[in-house]
């Protein structure tokens, strides 16, 4: 059965493309799933340009505007996984259709992962109504906090919960707020806590996920990460089901509640 993850925030620079293109390359190629990566940011569309893919023939603005087919507007990225990405010019369309869009192509993958808008907006909507499981990517910084509380608000409203937080360029710094605090005030559990890492920048300026850099030092989080969203055990460094080692040694919150997401997601 396909799974729709949204990966959502409301405000630029945390790194939520990055993280779509990683996810995508880390399940493509690790995990090997059929993927699909989807541009839902319709406004100011830039998924394809982490990618190195420009200036597409059709895209999901097409397809939303009843112009072409979804399948037309899906390219192979060289990457392992599929992009549907969108247009940098073009008028206004309804993006609460993409849900049904998407749904002409789910039984082609295993995944498809949506890159929403970082703006408070109908597209951030339609990416929340189209993804079965939605993943919001902060910083470890207040201000930032403030704006995923906004997002995580929104979902409840409208009943669709948020089921994690990726906690991205941390510094490991006392002026940085803790795992735990921004748990506690978030009231959703982080399941990947990302290192600053200028390797990150070296792969987006060389079109790489950052999961295919070899140096990047974010790469068995995601790892991690991608193993928890398909419900399958990381196997390089599994301590799951070793609950001797759990209580002989300090397990980071993030691994913990990447047992408990796998426990309670429905089968």
């Amino acid at each position: 059965m396909t799974k729709t993850i949204g990966i959502l925030s409301i405000k630029g620079g945390v790194g939520k493309t990055s993280t779509v293109a990683a996810l995508g390359a880390t399940l493509a190629n690790d995990f090997n799933k059929r993927v699909l990566i989807v541009d839902g940011n319709f406004s100011a569309p830039n998924l394809a340009l982490h990618i190195g893919f420009i200036n597409p023939e059709i895209t999901i603005h097409h397809v939303l505007d009843g112009k072409a087919q979804t399948k037309q507007a899906i390219y192979e990225t060289g990457y392992g996984f599929d992009i549907i990405p969108g247009a940098l010019n073009y008028p206004r369309v309804d993006s609460m259709k993409l849900r049904d869009k998407l749904c002409e192509v789910k039984r082609k993958y295993d995944v498809i992962i949506i890159d929403s808008s970082p703006n408070l907006n109908d597209e951030l909507l339609a990416s929340m109504n189209a993804s079965d499981d939605l993943i919001v990517v902060t910083t470890p910084d207040l201000v930032t906090l403030g704006t995923t509380l906004k997002a995580i608000k929104i979902a409840k409203q409208r009943k669709t919960p948020i089921n994690g937080l990726i906690l991205n360029k941390v510094y490991n710094k006392k002026f940085e707020l803790s795992l735990e605090d921004i748990e506690k005030t978030a009231e959703i559990p982080v399941l990947a806590v990302l290192p600053h890492d200028i390797n990150v920048l070296e792969a987006l300026s060389r079109s790489l996920p950052s999961t295919m850099h070899k140096k990047a030092k974010s790469t068995e989080e995601y790892r991690k990460l991608a193993a928890t969203l398909v419900g399958e055990e990381y196997k390089k460094n599994n301590w799951l089901g070793s609950k001797l080692k759990m209580f002989m040694k300090k397990v980071p919150k993030q691994e913990v509640n990447r047992v408990v997401f796998k426990v309670n997601r429905p089968k």
